[in-house]
């Protein structure tokens, strides 16, 4: 893994969250994004050379949307930038990880990704991320 590329929150609405965040990190969001299937619209800010990402649900049964059900709003995932995506899949799976998803999936902010079930991390939700080439 190269470094942490970002840290998903959880929130209820970008509309009152993504002013909060602008002044709390004291730069403005560089990008907002949908992942119709995700169920989620996305809000991205630049810290140094990680990412602060905001997640909104814009539907009930969406990851997001049963995440604050059950913890409310707060972090919801760190997200690692890997080289491979593929490769670092099978390393980690073969070491006894579980993946929740086969194969990569299309993400926000034109990324591959593949999530670590937290029951196999110590309770944080995982992402691995790679660029789109």
């Amino acid at each position: 893994m190269l470094k942490i590329e970002h840290i998903g929150i959880a929130i209820k609405e970008l509309s009152a969250s993504v002013p909060l965040f602008e002044q709390l990190l004291n730069t403005p969001c560089y990008k907002t994004e949908s992942v119709a299937s995700e169920g989620v619209n996305t809000a991205f800010f630049q810290t140094g050379e990680a990412k602060i990402e905001l997640l909104e649900a814009t539907r009930e049964d969406s990851p997001i949307a049963k995440f604050i059900v059950k913890k409310g709003e707060g972090i919801h995932h760190i997200a690692f930038d890997v080289e491979n995506i593929e490769a670092e899949m099978k390393r980690l799976s073969a070491l006894g990880f579980e993946l929740l998803n086969d194969t990569p999936k299309n993400g926000a902010d034109n990324k591959l990704v593949c999530f670590l079930h937290p029951k196999t991390t110590n309770g944080v939700l995982i992402e691995l991320c790679q660029e789109k080439k």
